[in-house]
């Protein structure tokens, strides 16, 4: 895994790089990324949407039951949880499942919002 001093600058990010990459701790004290930045990182996500203020991105799935949107849940949570870098979940309607990503520290977006994004779709609902 890459540290994050040998991360690609932000708008050069692969998918791949994306996944090879673990989160770094994040404490504060560094900028947001902004809306340009975000939208071109976005352009290699699968369904990602950035929220109006540029500060989040989310996804949705629909799971066939409810015990299958929990069961991805808790493999977001694991993932999560191995990256020091937690998402809001989201189920709904019993079998709806939405993820948002924001560094909370930051108030905003960061490159490990990308990279839980790129590891969370290899997850695959």
């Amino acid at each position: 895994m890459r540290t994050l001093e040998e991360r690609p600058h932000m708008s050069t990010c692969s998918l791949e790089q994306l996944t090879a990459t673990r989160c770094a701790p994040c404490e504060g004290g560094v900028e947001a990324i902004g809306i340009d930045e975000a939208q071109q990182q976005l352009a290699i996500l699968t369904g990602w949407c950035l929220d109006e203020g540029g500060k989040s991105i989310s996804k949705s799935w629909n799971c066939k039951n409810f015990v299958k949107s929990l069961a991805f849940c808790n493999r977001i949570g694991e993932l999560a949880e191995s990256e020091a870098h937690h998402p809001d979940l989201h189920v709904t309607g019993y079998r709806h499942v939405r993820v948002v990503l924001m560094t909370h520290a930051i108030g905003g977006l960061s490159m490990n919002d990308f990279i839980l994004a790129a590891k969370i779709d290899a997850l695959k609902a």
